[in-house]
């Protein structure tokens, strides 16, 4: 994935995340309501925020975590490893996963900026469990980026499992990259790595 689609990643996350009582009724809503939520969290606070982290990390999770389907998102990131993990290792990952998802690209929530996101009208179906969310992002330079978030229905709420970025998925972009180490290393060694790197340390070679 290239750097410009990385440093956008936690950005499109976000801002399609928000509480709403039209979450089964209409996806785009959800996308409009997490963007006017993210813009209020951030004005006025862009310096203070980029000097102090844990209130970014703070901000993001308090829109994120209640309505980002973690466990789906890291059993498909995970793909056949996931079915030979136990419930431990499932549990560890999934927290271990998302922590690191958040640091590695709070930065680029700093960079959100409401006028630069077209919703496209929905084109999915709302009977089915997943669906799919066009918008378009116009970044500094001009460039207009297409990003697609994948949604899940999960008890009358849409949550995000997934963003595409330019064609390309961080799911299986993920998958590609874990997978390759979970074969070099363990699951278990995967899991530290990514907790060291959630909590700022580095994680001791086995």
């Amino acid at each position: 994935m290239k750097k410009v689609q990385f440093k956008m990643l936690i950005v499109t996350v976000a801002c399609m995340l928000a509480g709403s009582t039209v979450w089964a009724q209409d996806p785009n809503a959800v996308i409009q309501s997490a963007s006017d939520e993210l813009e209020a969290g951030l004005n006025g606070r862009k310096e203070a925020l980029a000097q102090d982290k844990d209130a970014l990390y703070a901000l993001i999770d308090s829109v994120l975590l209640p309505r980002f389907d973690r466990r789906y998102a890291a059993q498909l990131v995970l793909g056949r490893h996931w079915r030979n993990a136990n419930a431990e290792q499932r549990a560890k990952f999934i927290d271990a996963f998302y922590s690191s998802l958040l640091r590695r690209y709070a930065d680029g929530v700093l960079e959100f900026n409401q006028d630069k996101i077209e919703i496209l009208p929905f084109r999915g179906d709302l009977e089915k469990q997943r669906t799919t969310v066009k918008t378009m992002v116009t970044l500094e330079d001009g460039t207009v980026v297409p990003v697609n978030y994948g949604m899940v229905n999960r008890d009358s709420n849409w949550l995000i499992f997934d963003v595409t970025i330019e064609g390309i998925s961080y799911v299986r972009n993920f998958r590609t990259e874990l997978n390759s180490e979970i074969q070099a290393t363990s699951l278990d060694a995967v899991i530290a790595r990514l907790e060291a790197e959630s909590s700022g340390t580095t994680a001791a070679a086995e």
